[in-house]
Formats: C-alpha cells, structure tokens, sequence
C-alpha cells in the first residue's frame, strides 16, 4: 500500500511539472503596443469618392518609408487612390488616427473601413494581393 501512495505522489509531481513546462513554452502573442485605427474619414483623404484608398503614412526621417510610398504607388487606378501622407506636412492626421509608427500602410474601403494595414513596409505582393482580395 505504501509503494501505491508513493507512486501516485510522484505521479502528480510529475503531472505537476510537465504542466508547468508547458504553461512556461506556451508563445504569448507579441504585443508591440502599436494601434491602426478601424475607421477613417475619407474626406480628410485625397479623392474620397474612389472605390478604395491605401493611405501611406510617412515621415521625412523614416529610412524605409520610400519603399512603402513606391510599393504602394503601383496601384493608384481609377478605383484606387493611393495618397503619401508625410507626418511634417500632416501632423494632425498623424495625431488624429494615432499614427505612432511609420510606415503606416492602411487599405481603407468606400465606408472608411480600414480593411487592411500594414506596420513597415510591405511586400509588393503582400500589399497587391490585399487589395486584389479586397476588391474581388
């Protein structure tokens, strides 16, 4: 009876322990603090009236920014405006959507739904196939 009962306790050690390991490995999601708004005005946007916007917030420091303004560049259209907005030349809509990082890339529909963003600057497919599903 007593190696029964010591069998069980170092069972539910060992049960205790695998537990904690694994609560220890589990992968928290990376929080980096930065928000992208769900909604914007279109009106305070180059051509509001278009079927689409991909708004590219930028700043004149920002190494990487220009990458972002051409990628996104290749697909102003009739239905797409694509518009550069650069924080010294429009710090309120910087403050207003509390654009803290940029590049800030934001694929916004009709309604002013932001139905897309990107942090840095994305990938020419990444940011085509967003709007091309989009669109469909």
């Amino acid at each position: 009876m007593e190696r029964l009962i010591i069998a069980g306790l170092v069972v539910a050690v060992a049960l205790v322990i695998a537990w904690l390991g694994q609560r220890r490995n589990s992968v928290a999601p990376v929080r980096t603090g930065q928000v992208v708004p769900e909604q914007v005005d279109r009106s305070d946007f180059d051509r509001p009236d278009s079927q689409w916007l991909v708004a590219v917030f930028t700043d004149a420091s920002c190494s990487t920014c220009a990458k972002a303004v051409d990628v996104a560049s290749a697909l102003e259209s009739s239905a797409v405006a694509v518009q550069t907005i650069e924080r010294s030349h429009a710090p309120a809509l910087h403050q207003r959507y509390t654009i803290h990082s940029v590049p800030t890339t934001l694929v916004v529909d009709s309604q002013g739904v932001v139905r897309g963003s990107f942090l840095g600057p994305p990938r020419a497919a990444d940011l085509w196939a967003a709007v091309a599903d989009l669109r469909d």
